[in-house]
């Protein structure tokens, strides 16, 4: 009997991490981040990456993988997340799916459309159009060919334009166009079970995030944002630095704003973050839920685990 995979999702603050360990403590669980921040080097305090500690006790994947200056697209996640599943239930342990990057978790299950390769030479023209007659510009070009995928797109969602602008300079057709066709076959979705961590009191929620961003705020975060601004191949237009709670304090750095107004800022960003990750959760009916305010919600996890994993041989 395959042993159905296990997904841990959860807004931000939620209090993945804590039951990530105490499930660790039960199996052995080997951790793949579902999450499009802790893919870089270097962006450790504002990601909330698991400690070196945390790492030591449990195998983590998918951490440190990318540069701030590289992308990581829905596809690869897809393609490097099934490997590793394959290759943990290899070793005899057990994948656990853990992150707030609700689109890694889409394309996993249900597949992705058939969309063309990324072209470095044809996003850097891209790029440097925008760079000369700037992003609202490139979106009114964009509304030209492909009006539908235009419509979606905010003027400056410089990553998401220069994606569409590519797709139909590489391919010749819109991406709209191309985003109507069957998708791709999708992973073995009626195995995966996603245990979602939710807040009872949203306003609870929103005081842990504004609590957690400020104790990142003591733990160096403007100094880590300072070493990335200092990189000159860095920029606004890279999604690494588009990570909520970085370019609030990039912005600060620029001299747009004071560092209050940043943190204020990066606070809201947040709380709308986590907002978007739970209307995606509660538009899954099949979620279990596990109140995360609860003060024993983690051992509720294991509970919720282990009867899941109940059938399956050789995992009590």
């Amino acid at each position: 009997m395959t042993k159905p995979i296990l997904c841990l999702a959860g807004p931000t603050a939620s209090g993945k991490s804590a039951t990530t360990l105490a499930l660790a403590a039960r199996w052995p669980i080997e951790i793949i981040a579902v999450d499009s921040a802790t893919i870089y080097c270097g962006m450790d305090i504002g990601t909330a990456k698991p400690s070196p500690a945390e790492r030591l006790q449990i195998p983590h994947h998918l951490l440190d993988i990318r540069d701030p200056a590289q992308s990581y697209s829905a596809a690869e996640f897809r393609q490097d997340a099934l490997r590793l599943i394959a290759e943990v239930q290899g070793r005899g342990r057990i994948p656990l799916l853990c992150g707030g990057t609700m689109l890694y978790y889409k394309a996993l299950r249900e597949g992705l459309n058939d969309l063309p390769q990324a072209d470095p030479a044809i996003r850097a023209q891209i790029e440097l159009e925008a760079a000369q007659s700037g992003w609202p510009e490139m979106h009114r070009q964009l509304a030209e060919f492909d009006p539908i995928a235009a419509a979606r797109l905010a003027p400056n969602d410089s990553q998401r334009l220069q994606r569409a602008i590519e797709i139909y300079r590489v391919s010749g057709t819109p991406m709209s166009q191309l985003l109507a066709v069957e998708r791709t076959a999708p992973g073995p979705q009626s195995n995966y079970i996603t245990i979602s961590l939710e807040p009872s009191d949203r306003l609870a929620l929103h005081a842990r995030i504004a609590q957690r961003y400020r104790q990142m705020l003591d733990r160096g975060l403007v100094d880590e944002v300072r070493r990335l601004h200092s990189r000159p191949d860095l920029h606004l237009g890279l999604p690494s630095v588009r990570c909520v709670g970085y370019r609030q304090i990039w912005a600060y750095l620029d001299g747009q704003c004071s560092l209050d107004e940043a943190v204020e800022q990066a606070i809201a960003a947040t709380r709308q973050l986590a907002k978007r990750q739970l209307t995606w959760l509660r538009a899954q009916p099949e979620r279990l839920v596990i109140d995360c305010l609860a003060p024993d919600s983690a051992s509720q996890a294991v509970d919720l685990a282990a009867s899941i994993w109940k059938a399956s041989p050789g995992q009590d």
